[in-house]
């Protein structure tokens, strides 16, 4: 029986533990989305959650990256700012820490200390109510607000996990609420219809407090203005109030011009890709809506200039002379379809993929619109319980790259179901043909090819 810790991995492994969605929990999927146990394991904790104001967000995609900007800015602006983003790449630290990096060791120790009281305290009075054991993603939201309240936090940027009516952060008032570009995504616990997705986003919009939309299709935006207008709750869609406008693609970074409002800036991302401009656009609206008389253009300018997030696009060939390497955690039809365009944009067609998924993505279209834009094609495992079997996953792209033709100069697309083999036979292909190579379809999969180079 753990008594108490001394290091934050102690503090990590100890939530890792914990059975969790990553590695599939029995029964339904809905009777694991409930906010009793969180709201159980806050009332215990004194309300940590409540230690400083929240910006909330939830999406499909997009949301790591607003986070990420929001919380840039306002550290800029010179705001002591947490963020809450998800998933992790390198360290689990990723997730909670500051625009500037992690948290201090104590932070973090301290916090899970407290953590572990809390939870034998839950696991007492959890017996006379009934209440089921927590699941790491709950553990690990409320470390995430010990840690906030350990730090001294003056603003929290909390990302939800999936969905949002029943996720485990949803248990804050926030200053505002933050929808990013909705997607079909995790269908089996979220619904079978963009409608249905979009209302179980809705969920972290709360009465009287501004909402911040995202472009979105109008299946998405109806249950979303209905929400809001429920609870009387200020609507601000993006496209009402912004333009991007002069989008510059480079390698290395995106240029483009915001005008929101009738204010007219220049900026620049660390990041390529006109996505990450759009993002921009609704993390500006967001920042400057809530805080009006305290975020400049120079603060929103060089909060910009320093965001940057792992797997997002990500350069990671040492060597500019060298064929590049490009990780990003892509995993919708939309988004692979986004990167796809900006990698072949930046590289030409005969570039090389690597690929996997998740057993609970579109596999089938994210095959048609990849296969007929790469020259060679790896098809792998996650590396994970919740992988797309990668058998399947080859049959689909062969089937897509008879459908469509595959480019001139195509070799083959080749099944390597072992993630690290797969990782080092792209990498060596890169080397011998001199073609640059990106890895998406999953987070994980991008972290596997970030880390092997490291």
């Amino acid at each position: 029986m753990v008594k108490a810790f001394t290091g934050s991995e102690e503090v990590y492994g100890w939530i890792s533990a914990f059975i969790n969605l990553e590695r599939g929990i029995g029964g339904s999927p809905r009777e694991h989305f409930k906010l009793d146990r969180m709201a159980a394991l806050a009332k215990i904790a004194a309300h940590p959650e409540a230690c400083a104001p929240v910006i909330h967000l939830a999406g499909s995609k997009g949301k790591g990256s607003a986070a990420a900007m929001i919380s840039a800015i306002l550290s800029e602006a010179g705001i002591k700012t947490v963020r809450y983003l998800s998933p992790h790449v390198s360290c689990w630290k990723e997730r909670i820490g500051s625009a500037g990096g992690f948290l201090e060791e104590r932070v973090y120790v301290d916090a899970g200390n407290e953590l572990l009281s809390v939870y034998n305290e839950f696991k007492r009075t959890g017996r006379r109510t009934g209440i089921k054991e927590p699941t790491f993603f709950e553990l690990f939201t409320l470390y995430f607000f010990l840690c906030a309240r350990a730090w001294d936090a003056k603003m929290m940027v909390v990302e939800t996990g999936i969905g949002g009516r029943l996720d485990a952060t949803n248990i804050v008032e926030p200053l505002g609420s933050v929808i990013t570009r909705i997607e079909m995504e995790h269908t089996g616990y979220l619904g079978g219809t963009l409608e249905a997705i979009a209302r179980e986003k809705a969920g972290i919009i709360k009465r009287g407090r501004p909402v911040f939309c995202a472009v979105q299709e109008k299946a998405a935006l109806s249950p979303l203005r209905k929400k809001a207008a429920s609870l009387d709750a200020p609507f601000y869609r993006v496209d009402d109030h912004a333009q991007v406008k002069n989008i510059c693609v480079h390698f290395d970074r995106t240029e483009f011009t915001l005008l929101l409002n009738n204010v007219c800036g220049d900026y620049s991302l660390p990041v390529a890709g006109k996505v990450y401009a759009d993002n921009a656009a609704l993390a500006v609206l967001t920042i400057t809506t809530l805080f009006p008389d305290m975020i400049s253009g120079e603060i929103i300018k060089n909060g910009l200039e320093a965001c940057a997030l792992p797997c997002r696009f990500e350069q990671l060939a040492a060597d500019p002379q060298a064929p590049a390497i490009v990780a990003d955690g892509a995993h919708t039809p939309e988004s692979a379809a986004l990167c796809a365009r900006t990698f072949c944009g930046l590289y030409g067609e005969e570039a090389l993929l690597l690929f996997a998924c998740s057993r609970d993505k579109n596999a089938a279209a994210m095959a048609k619109i990849l296969a007929a834009r790469f020259s060679r094609i790896v098809i792998t495992s996650t590396g994970n319980s919740r992988a797309f079997d990668p058998k399947a996953l080859y049959s689909l792209f062969l089937s897509a790259g008879k459908a469509s033709p595959l480019p001139a100069g195509v070799k083959s697309i080749e099944l390597i179901p072992d993630t690290a083999e797969a990782v080092k036979h792209a990498l060596d292909l890169r080397a011998r043909t001199r073609k640059p190579l990106l890895g998406t379809g999953s987070f994980y999969l991008a972290a596997a090819l970030r880390n092997a180079l490291s």
